[in-house]
């Protein structure tokens, strides 16, 4: 198929008919066509005239199934603001990181949830709660959390405005007794809310963004945590106790940080480890820098300058971008190889509010979901573009808006803000947000190439 020209004269129509007889579809499946890498949104007589293209020029075409918009599954109702989402499935990183058992088979998914309430929530598919951390009330935490991450199977990162970043161990035994989430380590270092974390199990470590303009470097081990500064600590620690008392049989071990990276000159909203590399990380600041890090030197390799404050982050490593969501409504994809002429690769625009989230397709090197606080997800394929006065900008596949709010779109985002977006192969786009709810949709065929 790759190899045949088209003649300019034929109809997208006629495309969808013709790739279905070549493949010898039973039932039609439906498809979208790109030439030179971006999706064909017009007539071919139309998309000549735009790119100046002469009629007897010979066109390639590259056929895509059809992505289907996703559809609202699920959602999980909770007492306070969903600041955070995770998802422990059979082909997210945590699950096959875990060296324990994690997913088994479908269904047996968990979603991981953060509150403003200070509670972690662990759920199940059919939305019943099988493990919560400890309440304030039985010695729990009291200050609102940011953010949470699976580790593996068994193991959990979160954040909060209280500035500690926390590991805790969850238990999901295979008997009848109750699953549990108990607190093993507190990590202490940040002197100011840590507002996003991204974990890395195979090299035992977690990146935190804070509000102190710092990202933190941790080691998942007791073993080989520092030990924790005693300026940061409660003042009971200060007099000499090693541990805190979370609850009536559970304590914790208190350590420190590997390393404070400070070079940001604000907050820093978004840290992430390369996906090809973890001894280097990328962290985006209110600052409207993106910065490169190497981890074992704890040094600022390289700066990326843009126009706007930055407050999310997400790697294209296939294409060697990353993206970054910002506080004037749009993503912007930037290169960070020092060998890059230009800062900005391209820019997305769709959304109303600030871009808070942003995670990658799993089944595609193109596509993105994105979380703002307009209320919506939006879903990109980067391949999806027009032409502006300013050049050639990204435009979304689909909006996905909060069920809470009969799905509409909203400027300000009031009482539906979306604060953060997760895509799992297995479970679909999960997103959280101010609508107290964690929201579920899933869709077919959102990026994968099915021949060229």
């Amino acid at each position: 198929m790759g190899s045949n020209p088209f003649g300019v004269g034929m109809v997208q129509s006629f495309y969808f008919f013709l790739v279905n007889a070549v493949l010898h579809n039973e039932k039609p499946v439906p498809f979208d066509f790109l030439i030179n890498g971006t999706f064909l949104r017009s007539s071919l007589d139309d998309y000549l005239t735009q790119h100046g293209i002469s009629s007897e020029t010979t066109l390639y075409l590259e056929y895509v199934k059809a992505a289907i918009p996703p559809a609202h599954v699920a959602s999980f109702e909770h007492d306070d603001w969903v600041s955070s989402v995770d998802v422990l499935s059979s082909t997210s990183a945590a699950g096959s990181w875990g060296k324990e058992p994690g997913v088994q088979k479908p269904g047996d998914e968990k979603i991981l949830s953060a509150s403003y309430d200070g509670m972690l929530r662990i759920w199940n598919m059919s939305s019943h709660i099988i493990a919560t951390s400890p309440s304030a009330g039985d010695g729990g935490l009291v200050a609102s959390l940011k953010a949470a991450k699976f580790i593996s199977p068994s193991q959990i990162a979160s954040s909060g405005i209280d500035r500690i970043v926390r590991v805790w161990k969850y238990r999901n035994t295979s008997d009848d007794s109750p699953a549990s989430i108990s607190l093993e380590i507190e990590l202490y270092g940040h002197k100011a809310s840590v507002d996003a974390l991204a974990v890395h199990r195979p090299a035992n470590r977690i990146l935190s963004a804070s509000a102190d303009h710092s990202v933190g470097v941790w080691s998942t081990k007791k073993s080989d945590a520092a030990t924790a500064p005693e300026s940061c600590l409660p003042s009971s620690a200060l007099r000499g106790v090693k541990r805190r008392k979370v609850g009536p049989s559970v304590s914790a071990r208190q350590r420190g940080p590997l390393a404070l990276l400070k070079s940001h000159t604000a907050p820093v909203s978004s840290a992430i480890f390369a996906p090809n590399d973890p001894t280097v990380a990328y962290s985006a600041s209110w600052d409207h820098a993106l910065k490169t890090w190497d981890l074992p030197t704890s040094t600022a390799v390289d700066t990326r300058s843009t126009s706007h404050s930055l407050l999310s982050l997400a790697a294209l490593p296939n294409l060697n971008l990353v993206a970054a969501g910002t506080s004037a409504r749009h993503i912007t994809l930037i290169d960070p190889r020092a060998s890059a002429t230009s800062i900005v690769a391209m820019t997305l625009r769709g959304h109303t509010n600030a871009v808070v989230s942003l995670a990658t397709d799993p089944n595609s090197a193109y596509g993105l979901a994105s979380g703002s606080h307009d209320g919506t997800c939006r879903v990109w394929d980067i391949r999806s573009t027009k032409t502006e006065k300013e050049g050639r900008v990204g435009q979304s596949l689909y909006s996905i808006g909060r069920e809470s709010v009969g799905g509409e779109s909203r400027a300000s985002g009031d009482g539906a803000k979306v604060f953060e977006v997760v895509w799992d192969a297995d479970v679909g786009i999960v997103s959280a947000g101010e609508d107290k709810r964690v929201q579920i949709n899933r869709g077919k065929n959102i990026g994968p190439i099915v021949q060229s």
